[in-house]
Formats: C-alpha cells, structure tokens, sequence
C-alpha cells in the first residue's frame, strides 16, 4: 500500500486580510502531480479541507473542483475526515453517492467503526469530535475528556482489524509532545484534549491533521502529521510544506516527505526605512511574496505604511522593533493568562465573583457553550 498524506488545506483562508484561494488551488494541482508521479494507491485528507464552517461560496466551488479533478478525473480514492475548522454537517452532504465512487469523508464518530479497506489495508476514518460526542454516542457520562473519549474509540477499534490488513488510523487532534503554531485553533476544553502517542501503539500507521508543522512530532515513524500545503501564519515561514508519501509493506512503514514549493512565499524583512525603500535593496526581494516587516528605525517614519506598500503590495504586517519599549508586570500577567485555558478562566471568574465553584452541570453546560463558540469561528 502507498497513499498520500494530506490535511489542513483551510480553503478560504486569509492571510491578514489577503485571499490564498490562488495559492490554494496552486499547491493543489502541484500535490496532484505528486500523487500521479507517485502512483499512490489512495489519497488521505486527515481534516480541515475548509477553513470555516461556512466557507465562502468560492471556497465550496474551489473544493468542488479539487475534489472532482482528484477522484472523478485521475480516479484517486479518497479518504478524508472533518477536522474542527469544518462543518460536518456541511461536508457530509452527499457522501452515500460519493462512496460510490470511492470517495469516502467521514464525518460521524461512529463511522470510524466502518473502516474502508483498499487493497491490503484498513482505514479507520475518525473525524474532529468533542468529548461530548462520546459521551452520547456510547452513553458514558464518565467519557470527560478527550483521551477517555479515544481510549474508549479504540477499544472498540480493536477488535474490526482483520488480521490479514495494515491498519491506519485517519484523525484530527493534539497529540501530546507535539509542537503547536499560532495558526492552529487551540483543540482543549479545560486543558484535557491532547491524546498521548502511547494509545495509537496498535496501528501501522496514524495520519494525523490539525498542526501545521510536518515534524510536530519527530520521535515516532508511525504517527504523523504532514503538515498544512501552505504557510498560514508568519511563525510558520521557515516550515516547510509539502505532502508525505506513506508505504506499508509486510514488515515495515515508511514515510516520505516531498516538499512544494508554493506560488507565493511568506518572509520577514528587518531592517531600516531607508534600506526598504531604496531601489538596489528591493530588488533583491520577491516583492510578491507575502511580507512581514520589522521596521529597526528609532524615530517614527511618517506614512511609512503606504510608502512601503507601494513596493510590497504583499505586506501582512508592520511593526516597529526599533523604538526603546518598557515592559510592566502586566505584560507578564498577560503571558500567563495565554497559558491557561479559557474553561479555566471562566471557571476562575465565576469562582471569584460566585465564591463557588461550578457544578459539573455548569461545567458541561460551559463546554457545550464553547463547542458551539468554535464552530461559528
């Protein structure tokens, strides 16, 4: 078995306001060639095909298109997942007719139950869920956190493998000692929603979605993430993006990254106003490229923002590093708020004004709140 690891497509995605739909179908026909060259079996989308629940009606077309193009047309299978940036509702219209045509996306939990074999392995196709989920779908009110929630899942995994079969798991969340951007959407409720490598032991192989970063988790060959097909935050500009191509033999797995190199890059540019805008020093860049710049001036520059887009028409930020900044002890009160979760913060606040904790009711009551809160994100 050779298939293509993919996810966190995010069609739709802006960036600081700029539209990557051209980026996006871009790297998408660049990741198509990789899968002919290859001759993979399947494609695998490990979740976040859009980037929000109600994507743009550009979005659904662009997707509609990809999907077509990569199934219908070069006669890929394809099996993918919802990922928390996706509507499952929205995605799993029309998926009985789609399987007709070997196109499977999976957006129930209890789908993950059904796995979809392609020649000599399994997949089992677990889509984006919160613990409430699991709590209904196996009436288990003790099923509070995510890794209860996949220990259960794949206990009842477990016994579906057929012992002739490699056996994937296709899934979209934080797995503990992964590394974490700034353009992931935080996966927790109350702190509890990363899920340890030591549950997916029983698997060939685990094709995972949700970080960016294809070496979020560089210790194990088994579990992956392949990363996001573009750069979608400055703090991931010096990552590089691509596809992994997944080979699964009688006794051994392989993974092999194959980066793509994308239609317009994202960079950071530190220096002067003066060396910016002078003609011999802007040359040298690729001004289409989507540019970061950190202005090392002392003094403010008057109208520097406008001058400085006319010649990097790209420009996602500006920001002055050269001027003396005094830091407070709010700023550091502000850096360990971001390290707590926001149930904690809730569940503080309402402490300190209540001078009670919440309930468990509350509690549940407050995560279903924040489930819906993310989904209109």
């Amino acid at each position: 078995m050779k298939f293509l690891h993919t996810a966190d497509w995010h069609i739709g995605r802006k960036l600081n306001g700029f539209s990557l739909l051209e980026e996006q179908k871009d790297v998408f026909e660049k990741m198509l060639t990789i899968a002919v060259t290859q001759q993979v079996d399947a494609i695998v989308v490990a979740g976040d095909l859009y980037d929000r629940s109600m994507p743009s009606v550009e979005s659904v077309e662009l997707l509609n298109a990809m999907m077509i193009e990569m199934n219908l047309e070069k006669k890929f299978p394809v099996l993918a997942i919802s990922g928390n940036h996706d509507s499952a509702t929205r995605l799993s219209t029309g998926s009985p007719w789609l399987e007709k045509e070997r196109f499977y996306l999976y957006t129930q939990l209890e789908q993950v139950f059904s796995p979809v074999v392609i020649g000599d392995t399994q997949f089992f196709l677990l889509p984006y869920i919160e613990p409430v989920h699991a709590r209904l779908y196996f009436n288990d009110e003790t099923l509070v956190t995510i890794p209860l929630a996949m220990k259960k899942i794949i206990e009842e995994i477990t016994p579906l493998f057929l012992p002739d079969k490699h056996h994937v798991l296709v899934s979209h969340f934080f797995v503990t000692g992964a590394l974490k951007g700034e353009s992931e959407t935080p996966l927790e409720v109350g702190g509890l929603s990363s899920v340890s490598t030591d549950m997916f032991e029983v698997f060939d192989y685990v094709a995972l979605g949700h970080l960016h970063y294809k070496d979020a988790i560089s210790q194990h060959e088994k579990i992956k993430y392949s990363g996001s097909l573009l750069k979608y935050s400055l703090s991931e500009r010096n990552q590089e993006k691509g596809v992994r191509i997944v080979t699964l033999d009688e006794t051994s797995v392989s993974s092999e990254f194959i980066p793509i190199t994308p239609l317009r890059d994202v960079s950071l540019l530190r220096e002067k106003f003066t060396t910016l805008v002078d003609y011999d020093y802007y040359q040298t860049i690729n001004r289409e490229d989507y540019i970061a710049i950190e202005l090392t001036d002392k003094t403010s520059i008057p109208n520097a923002l406008s001058e400085l887009r006319q010649i990097y028409p790209r420009l996602i930020s500006l920001e002055r590093i050269g001027e003396e900044k005094v830091v407070s002890d709010e700023r550091y009160e502000a850096i360990e708020i971001k390290k707590v979760s926001p149930k904690e913060l809730i569940a503080n606040y309402f402490e300190d004004v209540t001078e009670e904790p919440l309930t468990k009711q509350q509690s549940r009551w407050l995560e279903e709140a924040m489930i819906e809160v993310r989904k209109e994100k």
